[in-house]
C-alpha cells in the first residue's frame, strides 16, 4: 500500500508531503490566506491525473517504438450544483503519429491508474490516532 504523509504547523497552510524518500509542499492561494508555496490540493489532484494520463501515453508509445516526441496534459476540473465532479482532460501529442496511433494513445490515456481510480467508487477510512 502506498503511503503518503502531511504535516502542517501553525503556517498557513503550507503543509509538507512525504512519501519517506521525497518531500513536496502543498498549500493554498495567498488569495485564501496561504503562502502560495505549493501546488493546492485541488492542483495536486489534477496534477494526479495529468502525471499519470503523461506516464502512461510515454511507457505505451515507447513500448510500441512510436514517434512520440512529447505529450502535454492539462487537466481541469468543478463541482456541479449536484456536487458531482467534472475533470476536463486536454490531451496533445507531438510527433510523427498516424490517425491510428493517435487514436489508440486516446484510449491509453483513458486506461492510466489515476483515471481508473477517479471513475470508480471510492471509499476513505478515517481514524484518530493518539
Amino acid at each position: 500500500m502506498l503511503n503518503v504523509t502531511a504535516h502542517i504547523d501553525k503556517s498557513h497552510y503550507q503543509t509538507n508531503l512525504s512519501n519517506t524518500r521525497q518531500t513536496i509542499i502543498a498549500d493554498e492561494p495567498a488569495t485564501e490566506n496561504g503562502t502560495d508555496l505549493g501546488f493546492s490540493p485541488n492542483e495536486l489532484l489534477c496534477s494526479a491525473l495529468a502525471s499519470c494520463t503523461a506516464i502512461t501515453l510515454r511507457m505505451y508509445a515507447d513500448r510500441k517504438q512510436w514517434d512520440l516526441q512529447e505529450a502535454k496534459v492539462q487537466v481541469s476540473f468543478e463541482r456541479d450544483a449536484q456536487n458531482v465532479t467534472h475533470f476536463k482532460r486536454e490531451v496533445t501529442l507531438i510527433g510523427e503519429l498516424t490517425s491510428e496511433q493517435r487514436e489508440r494513445l486516446l484510449g491509453v490515456a483513458n486506461a492510466c491508474p489515476i483515471h481508473k481510480v477517479l471513475t470508480n467508487p471510492i471509499e476513505v477510512a478515517t481514524s484518530l490516532t493518539a
